[in-house]
């Protein structure tokens, strides 16, 4: 099963995914997107905290570009992957090289989605219900973001947006 979960910062995310990949009872694959930044304190606290949390049995991958890679490498049957989080991951190639790879690795990554086998995860930031950023980067951001959101959701089986905690699903089963 393909789940995308999204919500804003510090909404239940990432600790619904969890809950979710604990009770499958599969062998877990956490794919972190962000990567430690010795210039970043407060990030790579941030980092520390969700490692923290993670179970000593799962298995941690650090990939901030090659997601696709990263997915067709690991994914299988008798696995539950958690992708955390896309929003990074978008952040790290939308500005990487002036963006020159971000076409072909969203592109990669929505080209493999269905084709994966096992059970996936992604956590994205739900970035578009707020206002509308000044910089055009940050317009740039948050228009890739939805749009990239709008495409994993018509791919994945289940959909849920997270409040405050709560989940609500938005697509498939219901939590």
């Amino acid at each position: 099963m393909k789940q995308l979960i999204l919500g804003g910062a510090r909404s239940g995310k990432s600790s619904l995914a969890e809950r979710l990949a604990k009770e499958s009872g599969e062998e877990v694959i956490y794919i972190a997107t962000a990567a430690l930044a010795e210039s970043d304190i407060e990030m790579d606290q941030r980092i520390r905290v969700h490692r923290d949390r993670r179970p000593e049995t799962w298995l941690t991958i650090e990939e901030p570009v090659n997601l696709s890679g990263a997915l067709s490498q690991h994914c299988g049957a008798g696995r539950f992957l958690i992708v955390d989080c896309l929003t990074l991951w978008l952040s790290n190639i939308l500005l990487m090289e002036e963006g020159r790879h971000f076409r072909a690795q969203t592109a990669a990554l929505i080209r493999l989605l269905p084709e994966l086998p096992g059970n996936l995860i992604l956590v994205g930031n739900e970035v578009g219900m707020g206002i509308v950023p000044m910089g055009e980067i940050s317009r740039r951001f948050q228009d890739e973001s939805g749009w990239l959101h709008q495409q994993l959701a018509q791919l994945c089986d289940r959909v849920i947006l997270t409040v405050a905690g709560l989940p609500l699903t938005l697509k498939g089963e219901q939590i």
